[in-house]
């Protein structure tokens, strides 16, 4: 599998967290089943929202297969203000299985970007 980031807007362009870096962090964390419903992003573009993807058919399609083909078993990763930094399609899979809630572990203090004001294009995958 390639290289995976968590993006999120920085100063001038995106900051970017290599996710198998943050799954390393995350290690030892306590985790808790956190409620679907105070996951504010399951309401937004998540997939395609700082993208120049549009989601088409295909696209979302795509996304379905990433969902059906997820292991549930691994909690997802939050950062210190609750926003989804790896586990969207865990997310995905517990919703439309019906579930109220999904293990998660959440940071305390929030891990320094691999990537400071980047493009995705740029980053090494």
């Amino acid at each position: 599998m390639r290289n995976q980031y968590h993006f999120w807007p920085g100063e001038s362009g995106l900051d970017a967290w290599d996710v198998d870096r943050l799954i390393e962090l995350s290690h030892g964390l306590s985790v808790r089943e956190v409620p679907l419903e105070s996951i504010w992003e399951v309401d937004t573009a998540y997939w395609f929202n700082e993208s120049n993807e549009r989601p088409t058919v295909r696209k979302v399609v795509e996304h379905i297969q990433l969902v059906l083909e997820v292991d549930p078993s691994h909690p997802v990763i939050l950062g210190v203000d609750g926003r989804v930094m790896d586990g969207m399609h865990r997310i995905a899979r517990a919703l439309l299985e019906g579930r109220s809630t999904i293990n998660a572990v959440q940071f305390l203090v929030q891990p320094e970007p691999d990537y400071r004001n980047c493009s995705p294009e740029d980053l090494p995958y």
